[in-house]
């Protein structure tokens, strides 16, 4: 009940800001959105197009160089690669689109409703007006500039630890008489499971879209969640109006990810040996789907379809310690037992702004990584031990392995004085610079740091359970900055030992194998290559500077490079 005046005030002012900011970021979409979507999609398109040969050539050269793989199998592959480059293209350029529209759009209707967040009225209205518009150009750029790196840098690293790690893995054999029933699987996958997830997902998309209003609004009614607080309430209500397009995005996600299910029955015959679980295994992905909605959804248990068996169960062996790919604790290898993802939204009651005001954000983390590396980078300029000449290189290179000093020693050198750090302080998690802890009650809720801060705390554990000496902490910093380089691992004197025993040798190499590993899969994220560079460029500002009397090589002109 409202049983005073300044609960029907702050009702009017709820309505009139939502209206305000509605018509307020329309407005800026209009203006600001063709330019910021134009710049997206002819940025993606021309990065897709532009490498799309360089694309094919790395690929092939890959799959023919490699000896992972036998002949038959790599015939089945070189079959596949029309189609899955054609697959490339039509959804690259798709895609480009759709984010470009709805970046462009809707990027600076949203930053409107954020200013609410502001807690002065007149930083309010400041912020209405100026937020969303050339920030949302910039952004566009910033967009591009990643799907850049993702498509000249991180994919060939992919390329080349499949060449590189070609000799230690025993090469995955498939008999001749398989590779017709893989192409056939695969198509059968893509005609059988592109309708019907189509059609699941378009029937029960009225249950989402009821669904998640009847959430929203009890969460509205009960002042729960996202209306708890009175400044987040236009930015809830934003999302109540917004529903339906989550609601199409969810099909049309679930669109997507039926190509890439289907086709995975390929990989069900290469892994069985047999064409008929493959057909089962197509058989049984619609089932799963279907169950998986429906408990999404709260509608009945299990599926109408038949859900045949299409794997044997084999004993489960130890997994790898590994962080990402398919050997992630067998996250990518384990079809049988986890449903296909329709990436529908969870209609699960929301947290409280309250209740998320300590969690620590995946931006403090990239933000604590590199002023690490910064830190860090400046002590060892200042002892001479990264030169401006590998600075140099690391802008001259065309990938991390092409200057591993700075590319992969220095971030790692970093990590490993981050866990050092924490394992000294006692604490139960990662203890970052500004002394904010990341443990598993505050760690970001992101599905890429869930790949990562798992083996992370393993590897934290296993250097605090060695118990490592001062004289071997600093025999592990030179190995992870300067990995097979013994010239320069000699000429750095940090006051290291090594160790007498070999086995002991042999723990400190493989913890930093694992340290320089982690650096590498970290490397090849979006933003990684980006905000890099501007710690090279700080670094190399900073050696500019500390050398300008001594005449030594000048990064002034380096510090300015673009990066490509």
């Amino acid at each position: 009940m409202l049983n005073s005046m300044d609960d029907w005030l702050k009702i009017v002012y709820v309505i009139f800001a939502f209206c305000s900011a509605l018509v307020l970021g329309a407005l800026k979409g209009v203006l600001v959105g063709p330019i910021a979507a134009l710049i997206l999609i002819i940025g993606n398109v021309g990065v897709i197009l532009g490498l799309f040969p360089a694309h094919v050539y790395w690929t092939i050269y890959t799959l023919i160089k490699t000896n992972r793989l036998d002949v038959p199998l790599k015939v089945a592959f070189l079959f596949t690669l029309p189609g899955l480059f054609g697959i490339w293209l039509g959804l690259g350029i798709a895609g480009s689109l759709i984010v470009g529209v709805g970046y462009g759009f809707f990027t600076p209707w949203v930053s409107t409703f954020e200013a609410f967040r502001q807690d002065s009225e007149s930083r309010k209205f400041l912020h209405c007006i100026v937020d969303g518009t050339w920030g949302t150009v910039k952004g566009s750029c910033t967009v591009v500039r990643d799907f850049a790196d993702i498509c000249y840098h991180s994919y060939p690293l992919y390329l080349e630890e499949l060449r590189e790690g070609s000799g230690s893995d025993e090469p995955q054999t498939l008999r001749s008489v398989h590779v017709p029933a893989c192409i056939i699987v695969g198509l059968m996958g893509l005609i059988i499971e592109i309708p019907l997830y189509t059609t699941i997902a378009i029937i029960k998309s009225p249950y989402l879209l009821f669904m998640g209003w009847y959430r929203l609004l009890h969460d509205l009614v009960s002042r729960e969640g996202p209306f708890l607080e009175t400044a987040c309430i236009p930015i809830a209500g934003l999302a109540i109006l917004l529903w339906p397009l989550v609601v199409v995005g969810s099909i049309l996600l679930a669109i997507f990810s039926s190509i890439f299910i289907g086709l995975y029955g390929s990989v069900i015959v290469y892994q069985e040996r047999s064409f008929r679980r493959g057909l089962a295994y197509v058989v049984a992905m619609v089932a799963e789907f279907d169950e998986y909605t429906n408990d999404l959804l709260y509608l009945r248990e299990g599926s109408i379809f038949p859900k045949p068996r299409y794997k044997v169960r084999r004993s489960s062996h130890s997994t790898e310690f590994s962080v990402g790919g398919s050997r992630a604790s067998g996250k990518f290898s384990t079809a049988s037992t986890d449903a296909p993802a329709m990436l529908v939204p969870s209609l699960a009651p929301s947290r409280s702004v309250r209740e998320t005001i300590h969690e620590v954000k995946m931006v403090q983390i990239w933000e604590h990584m590199m002023k690490c590396c910064v830190m860090r980078g400046r002590e060892l300029v200042d002892a001479n031990v990264i030169t401006p000449a590998d600075l140099a290189e690391w802008f001259r290179a065309k990938s991390s392995s092409e200057a591993t000093i700075v590319g992969i020693g220095l971030p790692t050198y970093s990590f490993l004085q981050t866990l050092i750090h924490s394992i000294k302080a006692g604490s139960g998690g990662l203890l970052m610079v500004d002394g904010v802890e990341v443990n598993n009650l505050n760690r970001p809720q992101d599905r890429l740091l869930d790949w990562f801060f798992h083996p992370v705390m393993v590897l934290k554990e296993q250097i605090k359970a060695i118990n490592l000496e001062e004289s071997e902490v600093r025999f592990l910093e030179k190995v992870v900055l300067f990995g097979t380089d013994s010239k320069r691992m000699e000429s750095w004197e940090n006051g290291c030992v090594v160790p007498q025993d070999a086995v002991r040798t042999a723990q400190i190499q493989g913890i930093s194998r694992r340290l320089m590993g982690m650096t590498r899969s970290i490397s090849k994220f979006p933003t990684y290559r980006r905000k890099f560079g501007q710690v090279v460029k700080n670094l190399a500002a900073y050696s500019s500077e500390k050398d300008s009397s001594t005449g030594s090589i000048s990064l002034r002109s380096v510090a300015s490079i673009e990066l490509v």
